[in-house]
């Protein structure tokens, strides 16, 4: 592997010194016998020659990739620095790299930047130094530590990749290059479009959908819950003012079954179809109830706190459910939880009954929340980390969006969104908010399969 340019200059500064003496040395040899002899120097003690200071990179190695285990990440190290950090089940951080600086030696160098979506702190510490990363034999030559200000510290190892730099050219070393500057994130290529969904039309039928081919299972409904092999479908039907009704569609049969009625609604499938959690008015308060799914005879009150809204499932034995300051973590195996709703919400945002929070079905710490922006500005959808409490922004905030919901593979987010003559359409984006593209007109999207 060919060293760094930088390796090159520093060891030409090096050897300048000695060039130098070599030449004086032949100078003197060339002289003319009869020359007049130099006079003595009036002490015996040379002073020694001054060398140039050879120049210290602050950027050195270039083109780094970085990675580590538990849990698995890696960060990228390009032309202007740290550029990017990843971790297994969420999306990519873009970073904007920062000041680059030697720690002591020139074998360790410190890379500054900052989170571009939350404007924290990042720092990763780059040393030579043998490194394992505990899973095979390979030795790589670099120590990494990475240090988020929210996140917290990521340990690992690095090598030199430039083969993983496909902007990387010759002319990039150029700092006036304009090239140089643009850093363009991978596409994401490995998602799986829904195989089957469903939707309300812009009449408000409820409709469903496998590929593009979609049929009618009802004429009206809301509150829609398609399980996850796109068969069956739950959703309220609004009877009276009063009562409403849990209905159960059989997408294979086209036949519909009345599940519950009364003042019921909100009904969700767990993650294995197993279970379903619905909403349910006793004393005057609505409380989250579970039963098997299609035994209503059977259904049970895992907590007794009352709630506005049912959220969901965050996994096969935790449903979230919030009131006007709390999300509960509801657990079917050990004792509820809350998170209070203003660390989620942050200053940005307005929390309302109507907002919609789910949790990623491939990583139960990452939530999509929609919620009004602060000041009436509209509506947005952002991501939120339990654990680090960090807070991204996923759609625009001028864009009116509601009823967002993550696709099964955790990488897409479906939502709706209003125009300016009030038409609903749905549209996708994947969740480091690239790749929207309208889907289809109507509104309330769920995805099962």
């Amino acid at each position: 592997m060919l060293p760094s340019p930088h390796w090159f200059f520093r060891r030409l500064w090096t050897l300048l010194p000695v060039a130098a003496l070599a030449a004086s040395a032949a100078s003197g040899l060339a002289q003319t016998p009869n020359a007049k002899p130099a006079a003595p120097p009036r002490s015996t003690q040379q002073k020694p020659v001054a060398a140039p200071a050879a120049p210290q990179s602050k950027h050195y190695p270039i083109l780094l990739i970085a990675s580590g285990t538990e849990p698995f990440w890696s960060l990228r190290i390009g032309m202007k620095g740290a550029e990017r950090l990843e971790r297994v089940g969420y999306p990519p951080i873009p970073l904007d790299p920062g000041e680059i600086e030697q720690e002591g030696t020139a074998e360790a160098w410190l890379y500054h930047a900052k989170d571009s979506g939350t404007q924290a702190d990042v720092t990763a510490r780059v040393s030579r130094e043998a490194c394992s990363d505990n899973m095979s034999e390979t030795k790589y030559p670099f120590r990494v530590t990475v240090t988020h200000a929210q996140i917290g510290q990521l340990q690992g190892c690095a090598k030199i990749a430039p083969d993983q730099f496909p902007e990387f050219k010759q002319k990039n070393l150029d700092d006036d290059d304009p090239d140089k500057k643009k850093i363009t994130p991978p596409a994401i290529t490995n998602f799986k479009p829904p195989v089957a969904v469903a939707y309300l039309d812009p009449a408000g039928k409820v409709m469903v959908a496998r590929g593009e081919a979609a049929k009618l299972a009802a004429p009206k409904g809301s509150q829609l819950s398609l399980s996850h092999d796109g068969k069956r479908l739950l959703f309220t039907r609004e009877d009276s003012a009063a009562d409403r009704t849990i209905v159960l569609y059989d997408a294979v049969t086209g036949k519909s079954t009345d599940l519950l009625r009364g003042a019921v609604q909100s009904a969700f499938w767990s993650p294995d179809d197993s279970q379903v959690a619905f909403l349910k008015l006793t004393d005057e308060a609505w409380h989250v109830w579970l039963m098997p799914a299609s035994e209503p005879d059977k259904a049970t009150q895992p907590a007794s706190a009352p709630v506005l809204a049912l959220q969901g499932w965050q996994d096969i034995h935790t449903v979230l459910a919030t009131d006007a300051s709390r999300l509960y973590l509801l657990k079917t195996e050990a004792p509820p939880s809350v998170i209070d709703l203003h660390d989620i919400y942050g200053t940005g945002f307005q929390i309302a009954a109507s907002d919609t929070i789910r949790a990623n079905p491939a990583n139960s710490d990452l939530l999509l929340i929609t919620a009004a922006t602060a000041g009436n500005a509209g509506s947005s959808s952002f991501l939120f980390e339990i654990k680090s409490k960090r807070r991204v922004t996923l759609t625009a905030p001028n864009v009116f969006v509601t009823s967002a919901e993550w696709s099964r593979d955790g990488l897409q987010v479906f939502y709706t969104s209003r125009d300016a003559a009030k038409n609903s359409s749905i549209s996708r984006i994947f969740w480091d908010s690239s790749g929207l593209k309208r889907v289809r007109p109507g509104s309330a999207l769920v995805v099962g399969q």
